[in-house]
């Protein structure tokens, strides 16, 4: 195989990823009363088996009251273990290792799920979902996420070690489940973020006020699942790192500092979701659009770094490792539209002729048509037999 930053191995702890390649957390609001369905094995394994290192799975709620969309998933409970783990277990034998997001909605909850259309649920709807009485919208202040959004109940400051003590059980299934990795969820308005966020949290206690009392929650939160989670495995938090209400570069940098002491490992360079103002740079449509980011906290937390939003082909992720802005490149999107994206990527960098990042039930037949030669490309490489371009 010819040496690739993308294709080469990356040991994090005592977990090796076999390359660079990411498939992020992508919420797919299928869950029933929060165990997974059928959907969630073949979604995971699909992009396991097209050759990613490391699928994660989608946010998973450590409270029931932290869903905010019908069809989330949990692990709230020691019951929903097993079914986590035949999702693990699926995605480590085609050859990836498994992640798991850990995630609590907080003010943004009770919401449609996307393609039924954007807001909060009618009271109908709300009458319609069988679960809906453990969902109890909180967050630092009551505050809501933005016009036509339910006003979440601000946490008590006595519920709040227990509000942190979930996640910290929740890593604990995690690890019963067999995943490798964890990623707290700290961006997008959920809760966590919403705790960081002057804008969000007008707390007058120990939890807000000053950018020290603002990171607390995060801080212990981080301090939590590290003594849950195993010190040989992984820990990745995704940050907003510029989310245009406060929260910028410079005060992620400052707490990606503190976290890193804390036994956190990676972060996942995202953007936005602090309220329902779209921020400006969403609306940019340019390849890589958020790696600056990821770029900008390696280089100023000094630690490794995850890059997101609109990375489409393998050249170009290729660069992003090779200028040195991150460790990591998630592929989220585009693996949608080609689940065997790194299947793809490697065959045309050239680095893996005979198939063999991908289980041999693939690979073996892939290879010997390659080998025999057919006089043409694959269908990614065309737009029909009438183009070989």
């Amino acid at each position: 195989m010819n040496e690739t930053l993308l294709f080469s191995p990356l040991r994090i702890r005592d977990v090796e990823l076999k390359n660079r390649i990411v498939v992020p957390p992508m919420l797919q609001y299928v869950a029933e009363r929060g165990f997974p369905t059928p959907w969630h094995i073949t979604n995971a394994g699909k992009f396991a088996a097209g050759g990613a290192g490391l699928v994660i799975v989608e946010s998973t709620k450590v409270e029931h009251r932290g869903c905010g969309t019908v069809g989330d998933l949990g692990i709230w409970d020691d019951k929903f273990i097993a079914p986590l783990r035949d999702i693990a277990s699926f995605i480590k034998s085609n050859g990836a290792a498994a992640g798991i997001q850990l995630g609590h909605t907080g003010r943004k909850g009770k919401a449609r799920r996307p393609w039924e259309g954007d807001g909060t649920l009618s009271a109908q709807e709300l009458a319609a979902v069988d679960d809906v009485d453990g969902w109890d919208l909180i967050g630092p202040s009551a505050l809501a996420f933005g016009n036509g959004y339910f006003t979440p109940r601000a946490l008590e400051r006595h519920e709040i070690p227990d509000a942190i003590d979930a996640w910290g059980k929740a890593a604990a299934r995690a690890d019963q489940a067999g995943f490798d990795v964890v990623e707290l969820h700290a961006a997008h308005g959920y809760l966590i973020h919403s705790f960081l966020s002057p804008e969000a949290n007008q707390r007058t206690d120990d939890y807000g006020g000053s950018e020290a009392n603002r990171m607390r929650f995060a801080i212990e939160v981080a301090e939590s699942v590290r003594a849950n989670w195993p010190a040989p495995k992984p820990l990745f938090v995704r940050l907003s790192i510029e989310d245009e209400a406060g929260w910028g570069p410079a005060e992620n940098a400052r707490l990606v500092r503190i976290l890193k002491t804390k036994g956190v490992d990676v972060i996942d360079c995202s953007t936005g979701g602090l309220n329902s103002k779209v921020p400006n740079f969403f609306r940019l449509n340019e390849y890589g659009y958020q790696v600056q980011f990821a770029d900008y906290i390696r280089r100023e937390a000094d630690i490794m770094t995850m890059a997101v939003g609109l990375i489409i082909h393998g050249d170009q992720a290729e660069e992003i490792l090779q200028d040195k802005k991150a460790d990591l490149v998630a592929v989220g999107r585009e693996f949608i539209h080609n689940p065997n994206w790194a299947m793809d990527a490697a065959q045309k960098l050239g680095v893996d002729p005979t198939f063999s990042t991908v289980p041999p039930q693939m690979g073996y037949w892939l290879e010997k048509r390659a080998r025999r030669g057919f006089g043409g490309n694959p269908s990614t490489w065309q737009k029909g037999i009438a183009s070989d371009s």
